[in-house]
């Protein structure tokens, strides 16, 4: 501020002199005058450039103090922070020599014991070499005296126990058979017995194709209609085909579904007792026999339900049951056959003190997910399944209904029941039925499976298939042996095969010893 000061007044100075300079020949009074305020601006400004000299050293010298101040308060600050810092490293420095110490002496405990270490293992490899040199002189004194080397004396062992093996689990099998018949089979045989003597339940036999009589063959004709028109219709209408040969007086209708081949024979014997055969006529009929069809299947659901005193159970479930009423397995009528094994089930559960209401309904709607197999992917267990938990049966009779062909394992007394009436349904004399074709595979995969066996020289199977007489070669197959054999067999026998009932597997071994006397 005060070097501005000077210059300023240097140029006004500047300024004065210049003027002075430019007017020399003015008035003499204004000279004077003129010189006069010259000297006198000359003496202010020579005064207020030393003010300002003065002034701009006194600030100089305020502020080297100002710094000089600062600059000592700033390095006892730092001094400060440099002394915490020293002591700061000197802790971590003795801490750091404290760790490096006990590392150090860690380090030295470690090479002793990995010496000791060194040592022992030495010891062990020496203990370990002597014991082999042992073996193997045991080894080789122990053949010298028995005449076997190694590998002969452990063949002979494995044969040895697999000898004493075999006998003592053919003994155990016979033993644990002999007990359970024993306890079971006299309370079993009294139970099954009274419930199916307290059951007697008609079984009707059916097939895939229906019969329907006409009254003349020109009824035939009627029927094909002009061009086809009329048989196409029917067809196209019921789902079914119908098949028109040089049987007399009668037309065969066939179908899988059993509903839709239903439907087509009431609708074809309406048309024919009518006379009247048009396409417009046959959709009228097909309807009207379509009523009646369902009226039948809600009837039929009904029947079951009361006939079986079976309560609460939903009409869609209701209604599917009573579409059983034109379902077969293996020529049994799967309603007549479910209404059946509610009956047994009941019975054997009152007999057993077990849940008999539970036990019946599990037993009525076993094979009810027959009623959608033939409209939906899956076995009819699964599809039943489904199709009552969509309805929301409890999960015993759910679980009674998954486990009645051995998919799952039974887990509830109900579920053993209800497996136990159907077999006893199906297997009884006269329930069941199979076409020729299917019975001569069955018996012809049961010889097969029975007859690849190592061992077997020939298998029969008799009984209608019932039973399976596996003769075995007796230098091959010993005694006990043959009950495992039996035991495989019927095994595989129920994952490879599908059948009715049960089969008998009797296994057979004779020896034959013949002399001559001369």
């Amino acid at each position: 501020m005060g070097f501005e000061l000077i210059h300023i007044i240097a140029i006004l100075i500047a300024v004065v002199v210049t003027a002075v300079i430019c007017f020399p020949l003015g008035i003499g009074y204004r000279k004077k005058v003129s010189e006069k305020e010259i000297s006198s601006a000359e003496d202010e400004a020579r005064r207020i450039i030393n003010e300002a000299i003065k002034s701009s050293e006194n600030k100089k010298r305020e502020a080297l103090v100002e710094a000089k101040e600062e600059i000592l308060r700033t390095r006892s600050e730092f001094e400060k922070e440099v002394k915490v810092q020293k002591a700061d490293l000197q802790k971590q420095e003795r801490r750091l020599q404290q760790k490096e110490e006990n590392i150090d002496r860690k380090t030295e405990n470690i090479e002793k014991k990995e010496e000791l270490l060194a040592q022992k293992h030495a010891e062990l490899e020496r203990e370990h070499e002597e014991v082999r040199t042992i073996k193997r002189s045991q080894t080789e004194m122990l053949e010298r005296i028995s005449g076997f080397t190694a590998e002969d004396a452990k063949a002979y062992l494995i044969a040895q126990v697999e000898t004493e093996v075999t006998h003592e689990t053919a003994m155990k099998i016979k033993e644990i058979e002999a007990r359970a018949k024993e306890e079971a089979d006299q309370r079993a045989r009294e139970i099954v017995a009274t419930a199916i003597q307290r059951c007697a339940a008609d079984h009707v036999s059916d097939i895939t194709v229906s019969v329907v009589p006409l009254p003349n063959d020109e009824m035939k004709g009627r029927i094909i209609g002009r061009e086809g028109r009329n048989i196409r219709t029917i067809e196209t209408l019921t789902g079914v085909d119908l098949i028109i040969d040089d049987t007399p007086e009668a037309i065969t209708v066939s179908c899988f579904e059993p509903v839709r081949r239903e439907i087509a024979r009431v609708a074809l014997e309406k048309l024919i007792a009518d006379g009247r055969i048009h396409p417009t006529h046959i959709e009228e009929m097909v309807e009207k026999a379509r009523r009646e069809v369902e009226a039948i299947i809600k009837s039929e659901g009904e029947r079951a339900t009361f006939e079986t005193g079976v309560r609460g159970v939903h009409p869609e479930v209701q209604k599917m049951l009573g579409r059983l009423h034109y379902r077969t397995s293996y020529g049994q009528n799967v309603l007549q056959h479910s209404i059946e094994v509610s009956h047994i089930a009941g019975l054997m559960a009152a007999e057993l003190g077990a849940d008999v209401t539970a036990a019946k309904r599990a037993g009525l709607l076993h094979d009810i997910g027959k009623a959608l197999d033939h409209e939906y992917e899956g076995t009819h267990v699964n599809l039943g399944v489904e199709f009552c938990r969509k309805y929301k049966e409890k999960e015993d009779i759910l679980h009674a209904i998954q486990a009645h062909h051995g998919d799952v394992e039974c887990k509830t007394l109900v579920a053993c029941l209800v497996q136990a009436a159907d077999a006893v349904s199906a297997a009884r004399p006269g329930a069941r039925r199979e076409n020729l074709e299917n019975y001569i595979k069955r018996l012809e995969k049961l010889e097969e499976i029975t007859g690849t066996y190592p061992g077997v020289e020939k298998s029969y199977a008799i009984q209608a298939g019932r039973e399976v007489r596996v003769m075995v070669k007796p230098e091959q197959v010993g005694e006990d042996q043959m009950v495992i054999l039996a035991r495989e067999l019927a095994k595989r026998i129920e994952n490879e095969l599908e059948y009715p009932g049960q089969i008998k597997v009797h296994v057979l071994r004779e020896t034959k010893v013949v002399e001559y006397a001369k």
